[in-house]
């Protein structure tokens, strides 16, 4: 290929190729191989404790080891439910040394969603924390057949004892009970690092095996599996480790994004996949605890979202730390506003903010600005090695626009994901022909300027994003449906004026004509009530507004651009 079938080739830093050769290995062959080499280097940190890479392959062998003795096997699914603690990280690697695919489950979902998940993955084992298990897991219990082991743990469980002590003390921290479930087996994470051997599966896992099932809204409608391999996730990997030029064995990350998004388990297997050292942050929200962190343990790379990067700045002490050692500030899952950019840039030092671009569907990057070259903020940079991007017109998606028309982002390219789970249809309505050749629709509208860089236009239709978290306001709208004071509802975003480049969720509400004459306020608290018992945090519609009618398109659907 040449720089005019690849434009952006030009625009690429001196050592980065355009094709990789990338080697056949599984991130369950990387991840050995980092614990070989770096046995004695810090794996984690976790609020004053410290495990090292020899004693988190003995901990990750001992859950390898009891979902293998308890029945799991290649092919089989665990969903794992927790924030950013040790035990996720542990369970995930268990996970890939048993040959086993993993599963991030939001410890935000509701009862209700968790059941979706866990029942559509089939998933026959789930690490919780005992808050969950208490609170949320037990409402569901009789809903879940596919579900034999449970596996409960708490936050503080690998905290220093004085941590565990006071966190106890002045419950401050969440924590449940564990009792028996009829039919599961139920054990604690404890228990099983002290009960079974740290010994590997007797399994070879091959680089087309599915490592991970990992949910999203797609493109459209309700969350579905993205079967995402461990060869995709592996070139993923060493696309961005050579971009942005890290080094085995002497990274220090630091990231709030959680492990249930894939952004942030990318970021996490990378760091196991090349011997970096992680400082774990369980409360994104805590920005003083994350500073006296970093001035602890001087990370070289931090991963966020940009609303993230707002919080830090506007933390007195973030300012005042020492920034010599940081190489690199990743900034995605959302856009980023210019003067907060720049703003960042000028505190952490010049030219380390970089931009991504990318989906669950494809491991997840797509595009990153350049590293050391010429980055043009507010694009979201050029397709990385081995990718190819095109943009589709947005009449039917066959055809290429011209440099600086918008079209619909295609990809294809190494690391797009094997299939949605058991979702055919929606498969095919993703991945499609396009001039000979499978492509990956990603539903976002981007133009292309003259140097291969791209910027997103729009997002893809019904998706809103807040506080980094993906938003389908179909899903959203469905669950509204069902309420009965609702007839017609539509779910809109609009600019958060506390986080610039956030989105509040907005619900515009046509109640039933039996209804129509309530008590507005009264039917609003009701209809808040029931989203809240019913849908994750930070889908709740923010603001709730009626209307007697909904604007409709000719073709009688609701007019959302008119309402927007």
């Amino acid at each position: 290929m040449t720089t005019n079938d690849r434009p952006w080739l030009k625009s690429y830093d001196a050592w980065v190729e355009a094709d990789i050769d990338f080697p056949e290995v599984s991130c369950t062959q990387m991840t050995e191989k980092i614990f070989e080499r770096y046995p004695d280097r810090a794996a984690l940190h976790f609020l004053g404790t410290t495990i090292d890479f020899r004693r988190f392959k003995d901990l990750s062998l001992r859950f390898a080891d009891y979902i293998t003795q308890s029945g799991c096997q290649p092919g089989d699914v665990v969903a794992i439910n927790l924030p950013n603690i040790p035990q996720y990280l542990i369970a995930q690697a268990g996970c890939l040394l048993a040959g086993v695919a993993a599963t991030g489950l939001s410890p935000l979902l509701t009862p209700k969603e968790m059941a979706y998940q866990i029942n559509d993955s089939g998933a026959k084992a789930l690490v919780t924390l005992d808050a969950i298990f208490e609170k949320r897991l037990l409402k569901i219990k009789d809903q879940l057949p596919d579900l034999d082991l449970v596996v409960a743990t708490g936050v503080l469980d690998f905290a220093p004892p004085i941590k565990r002590f006071l966190g106890k003390l002045l419950k401050k921290v969440p924590s449940g009970k564990i009792c028996p479930i009829e039919g599961k087996s139920i054990i604690t994470f404890n228990r099983i690092i002290k009960e079974y051997l740290p010994q590997k599966p007797d399994l070879k896992v091959s680089p087309d095996d599915t490592a991970l099932i990992q949910y999203t809204g797609g493109t459209t409608g309700v969350p579905k599996g993205a079967v995402l391999t461990h060869r995709g996730l592996v070139a993923n990997l060493i696309q961005a480790t050579q971009w942005v030029e890290l080094k085995e064995g002497s990274e220090v990350y630091c990231s709030a994004f959680p492990f249930f998004h894939l952004a942030g388990l990318a970021f996490g297997l990378s760091g196991l996949g090349i011997g970096s050292t992680q400082i774990l942050i369980p409360n994104p929200r805590d920005t003083r605890h994350i500073c006296k962190e970093m001035t602890r343990y001087r990370p070289s790379v931090l991963c966020n979202v940009p609303s993230l990067y707002q919080m830090l700045l506007n933390e007195p002490l973030f300012k005042d730390l020492d920034f010599s050692g940081l190489n690199l500030c990743i900034s995605g899952a959302a856009p980023f506003p210019t003067d907060s950019l720049k703003a960042l840039d000028e505190v952490v030092g010049a030219g380390k903010v970089v931009e991504v671009y990318g989906m669950t569907e494809t491991s997840p990057l797509i595009t990153m600005n350049p590293y050391k070259g010429k980055k043009k903020i507010g694009s979201i940079g050029v397709p990385l090695q081995n990718t190819y991007v095109k943009l589709a017109d947005l009449q039917g998606g066959k055809t290429e626009v011209a440099p600086g028309e918008p079209g619909e982002l295609i990809v294809r390219g190494p690391q797009v994901m094997k299939e949605y789970f058991n979702r055919p249809q929606e498969t095919a309505k993703t991945i499609k022909e396009f001039q000979g050749a499978a492509w990956l629709y990603t539903g976002d509208v981007a133009v292309m300027d003259e140097d291969g860089f791209f910027t997103l236009v729009d997002r893809a239709k019904d998706m809103l994003i807040v506080s980094g978290y993906k938003v389908f306001s179909k899903e959203v709208e469905e669950t509204l449906q069902q309420h009965p004071l609702v007839e017609i509802c539509a779910i809109v975003g609009i600019p958060d004026p506390k986080k610039p480049g956030s989105e509040l969720v907005k619900a515009v509400i046509q109640l039933t004509a039996e209804k129509a004459g309530q008590d507005l306020a009264q039917s609003k608290q009701k209809i808040l009530e029931y989203c809240r018992e019913n849908m994750a945090p930070y889908k709740v519609p923010k603001i709730i507004e009626f209307m007697d009618e909904l604007p409709l398109t000719a073709v009688g659907k609701v007019d959302k651009k008119l309402l927007r």
